[in-house]
C-alpha cells in the first residue's frame, strides 16, 4: 500500500478538496480487496446495511426509482464481514485521512461499496457531508477503484476547490445533473477535473467537494470500495443517517459521537 503521504500531495488536497493516488494497492492487496468485497456482497443479499434494507435520507423521495440505478450501494460491511473489517481498519488509511484532514483522530463514519452495475445511470453533481450525523467541514472519504474506472464505465469528477465555499445545503443525487447548481449558482461556470483511475488506484475528497460521475456506458461492472471518515470529537446535528432507531432516539444534539463499536477510532496521535 501506498501509504505516505508527501507535503505536495497533502497541498493540493487542501487546495483542492481531493486527491489522486495511482497503484495505491498492490495487485496482491487488489485482491485482497476485491475477495472481502464479494464475500461481503454476497452475504447481504441486497441488504444496504447489517440491520436493514434502506438508508435513512437516501432513496426515498421522487426520485427514488432514478437513483436506485446510479449505483447499488451497501454500507457497513466491515460489521458482518471478517476480511472486510481488516482491510476497513487499517490504521494506515486512517491516518493519511487524518494528515489531509489536518485532524489528530479519524473514526470511520462508514464503509460503503458504490457498484455502477452495466448500463447505470450517472451521479449527479452532490456533496457528501450533508447526508451525515455530524457536520464537520474537515470530513472526507477514500475512493479505492477495484474496477478500472473510466469515462465509459463512470469514473469520478471533481469541481477544484469548490470545499472551501460549499455548506451543509445539498440537492441530493436525483435525474437533474445540475441540480446542485441551484444551490451554488457561483460554480456553474467552473471547470471539472475527471478522474479515470487504474484498479487499485484511489482518490480522497473531502465531504463539501462538489462530485459526481459519469454513467455506466458498457455491459461491465464499475465497483468500488469507499469509506467515509468522522474527525475525533464530532457531534451529533440531528440526521438519522446510518443510525438505527434506537440509537437516534437515544442522542440529543450536541453529543458526542464515539461509539467505538459503530464508529471506530482507527488513527490517533494520542495513542
Amino acid at each position: 500500500m501506498k501509504n505516505e503521504l508527501s507535503a505536495e500531495e497533502i497541498a493540493w488536497y487542501q487546495r483542492d478538496g481531493f486527491l489522486v493516488k495511482e497503484d495505491f494497492l498492490s495487485p496482491g492487496e487488489l485482491g485482497i480487496w476485491r475477495e472481502a468485497l464479494d464475500e461481503a456482497v454476497a452475504k447481504r443479499n441486497g441488504s444496504k446495511l447489517p440491520d436493514r434494507e434502506e438508508v435513512y435520507g437516501k432513496g426515498d423521495n421522487d426520485d427514488k426509482f432514478y437513483y436506485d440505478n446510479v449505483f447499488e450501494q451497501l454500507i457497513n460491511l466491515w460489521q458482518d464481514n471478517e476480511k472486510m473489517k481488516k482491510v476497513m481498519l487499517d490504521e494506515r488509511l486512517g491516518q493519511m485521512a487524518a494528515q489531509l484532514a489536518g485532524v489528530d483522530g479519524i473514526r470511520i463514519w462508514h464503509d460503503q461499496a458504490l457498484i455502477k452495475k452495466p448500463w447505470a445511470n450517472p451521479t449527479s453533481w452532490h456533496l457528501d457531508t450533508p447526508y451525515w450525523s455530524f457536520s464537520d467541514r474537515r470530513a472526507l472519504s477514500i475512493w479505492v477503484a477495484l474496477d478500472d474506472a473510466t469515462y465509459e464505465n463512470g469514473c469520478l469528477f471533481f469541481i477544484p476547490g469548490s470545499y472551501q465555499r460549499t455548506t451543509f445545503e445539498n440537492p441530493g443525487i436525483g435525474k437533474n445533473m445540475g441540480a446542485i447548481f441551484t444551490t451554488y449558482p457561483e460554480f456553474k461556470t467552473s471547470r471539472s477535473v475527471a478522474a479515470p483511475m487504474k484498479a487499485g488506484s484511489c482518490s480522497f475528497h473531502n465531504g463539501l467537494t462538489i462530485h459526481g460521475a459519469h454513467a455506466n456506458m458498457t455491459p461491465g461492472y464499475r465497483r468500488a470500495m469507499t469509506c467515509a471518515y468522522m474527525p475525533e470529537g464530532a457531534v451529533f446535528n440531528g440526521i438519522q443517517n446510518i443510525l438505527s432507531d434506537a440509537e437516534f432516539n437515544r442522542l440529543k444534539i450536541g453529543d458526542l459521537l464515539n461509539n467505538d463499536a459503530r464508529n471506530p477510532l482507527i488513527y490517533s496521535q494520542q495513542k
